[in-house]
């Protein structure tokens, strides 16, 4: 269920969330929405990341991009490949 609201805007805001609304072919109140949930996802990410940026500090396992890409790849056309293997690091400290 929605519920109503009221947002006051600069006219010159207003012109551009019409502006940009309009050009994607949504409904201001869609385009807001859409930004809202956009910024969520967003934060989300970034907060997910720094997690992992601070589990790589403290010496969780990491794994080659491109041999991760390259299984799943393999893995996606059906073929049979090996899994990648966490790298090897000196421990943290």
């Amino acid at each position: 269920m929605a519920i109503a609201t009221t947002i006051r805007l600069p006219p010159s805001l207003k012109k551009r969330v019409d502006s940009l609304a309009k050009s994607s072919g949504r409904s201001a109140q869609e385009w807001i929405v859409d930004a809202l949930e956009r910024e969520e996802r967003r934060q989300s990410s970034f907060s997910e990341a720094k997690k992992a940026l601070e589990g790589v500090a403290r010496g969780e396992p990491v794994w080659d991009a491109e041999e991760v890409f390259a299984y799943a790849r393999a893995k996606v056309a059906g073929r049979k490949s090996k899994r990648p293997r966490p790298l090897q690091r000196s421990k943290p400290g």
